[in-house]
C-alpha cells in the first residue's frame, strides 16, 4: 500500500521538482493531490515523466484530513497560514519554509546526518526542511564532524539565482540579454544587477550585520550538528541559474588527513568525491543540475590552522536544498513511522 500525499505550492519552481522526484524515485503513492493558490486552482501539472496530468486544487479549500503527508514548498504566509491546520487534521506536515526550523518542537532534518531526531516530529506533526546552504555543507561535515569532531566552520556561497524563485532566474535572463544588445539593465528582484555580477546579500540585513541567509547558515547547523560547532558565512548571489556551489574550510577537533578525509568522504552517503588535482578535475554548477548528490571536490589541508581541511561543495539547490531533501524526509517517516500494511 502506498500514501496520500499533497504536494502544496505545485505550480512552483520546487513544488514542480518535488512531483518530479516522487515520481522518478517512484514513492508508494496511492493518491496525489497538487495544491496551490486560487490563481492556479484548475490548471493541470505533469506529474514527473509519469504522463500523468494533475488538475491543481485551491489551497484555501483543501481538506488535510484523511491525506498521510504534506510537502509545503510555497514559502512561510503559507505555512504560516495552512502548515498547523494540515498538522492538526493529522496529515504529517514536510515544510520547506524557514518558518518552523528553529522551533525546538519542531525535528530539522537532513536525512544522510541526523535521520534519528525525526522521530521527534510527533510533538507538532511537523518536520523542517532547512535551508538550502545548509542542506548540502551538513551532508558533507556530518562525515567528518563523525571522524574528528568539527569546531569550526567558515563558508563563502556561491548561490544560483533559482534560490530567488522564477522571477529571479527570469531577471538574469532578461538583464543578460539586456546587456547583450546595449540597453539597460534594471534591477527589480535584486538589489543591484545579478547579470555578469555577484551581490554579496541574501536576504534581509540583521543588527550585527549578517544577513538572514548567513544567520539560517549557522543557526541550522548547530541545530542539526550540535550547539558547539562554531560558524561563520557569507553568502553570495552569483549569475548561475540552478546550484548552489561553497568554499568550505573546517577546523577539527582531532587530527585528519586529507587522505583519509577523502577515503571518508568516498563512502559517506549522499556524496560524490570528484577531486582529480588537474584540469577540469572539479564539479560546477553546471554539471550537478539534475542530480542526486552533493559533489565534493579541491580537498586539502589548511596549514595555517591545526587540523584544518579545506574543500569545495556543489549541489543542485532545487534538489538537495529544497525538493530531494523533503521526498526523502517523506521516505524517512514512511519507513519509521507511516508504514503501510
Amino acid at each position: 500500500m502506498g500514501y496520500k500525499v499533497v504536494v502544496v505550492g505545485a505550480t512552483g519552481t520546487v513544488g514542480r521538482e518535488m512531483l518530479a522526484i516522487l515520481a522518478e524515485r517512484e514513492f508508494p503513492i496511492d493518491e496525489i493531490a497538487a495544491v496551490a493558490s486560487s490563481r492556479s486552482a484548475g490548471d493541470r501539472i505533469e506529474f514527473g515523466e509519469t504522463g500523468k496530468e494533475l488538475k491543481v486544487k485551491n489551497l484555501e479549500h483543501f481538506d488535510f484530513a484523511g491525506w498521510d503527508m504534506a510537502l509545503f514548498a510555497a514559502g512561510s504566509s503559507v505555512s504560516k497560514a495552512y502548515a498547523e491546520k494540515a498538522a492538526k487534521a493529522g496529515c504529517t506536515v514536510i515544510d520547506n519554509s524557514s518558518l518552523f526550523r528553529m522551533d525546538p518542537d519542531v525535528p530539522l532534518i537532513v536525512p544522510e546526518v541526523n535521520a534519528d531526531a525525526i522521530d521527534g516530529y510527533k510533538a507538532r506533526n511537523i518536520i523542517a526542511n532547512p535551508n538550502c546552504s545548509t542542506a548540502q555543507m551538513v551532508v558533507a561535515l556530518k562525515p567528518l564532524h563523525d571522524a574528528a569532531t568539527v569546531k569550526r566552520v567558515v563558508v563563502a556561497t556561491y548561490q544560483s539565482v533559482s534560490g530567488a524563485g522564477r522571477e529571479a532566474m527570469d531577471e538574469l535572463f532578461k538583464q543578460s540579454r539586456d546587456i547583450f544588445v546595449g540597453d539597460p539593465a534594471e534591477p527589480e528582484v535584486f538589489t543591484k544587477q545579478i547579470a555578469f555580477n555577484v551581490i554579496p546579500h541574501i536576504d534581509e540585513f540583521l543588527d550585527d550585520g549578517m544577513t538572514k541567509e548567513e544567520y539560517k547558515m549557522v543557526a541550522e547547523t548547530k541545530k542539526i550538528l550540535g550547539p558547539k560547532v562554531k560558524v561563520t558565512a557569507t553568502c553570495v548571489r552569483v549569475p548561475v541559474f540552478v546550484g548552489h556551489s561553497e568554499a568550505i574550510n573546517v577546523e577539527l577537533e582531532d587530527e585528519l588527513s586529507a587522505k583519509d578525509a577523502t577515503k571518508i568522504l568516498r563512502e559517506a552517503p549522499g556524496i560524490m568525491l570528484v577531486d582529480k588535482r588537474e584540469d577540469g578535475g572539479y564539479v560546477t554548477p553546471v554539471e550537478c543540475v539534475g542530480d542526486y548528490a552533493t559533489f565534493i571536490s579541491r580537498l586539502r589541508e589548511d596549514p595555517t590552522v591545526d587540523n584544518g581541511l579545506s574543500f569545495w561543495c556543489v549541489s543542485d539547490n532545487l534538489r538537495k536544498g529544497a525538493a530531494l531533501n523533503a521526498v526523502q524526509i517523506a521516505e524517512l517517516l514512511g519507513r519509521r513511522h507511516l508504514q503501510k500494511a
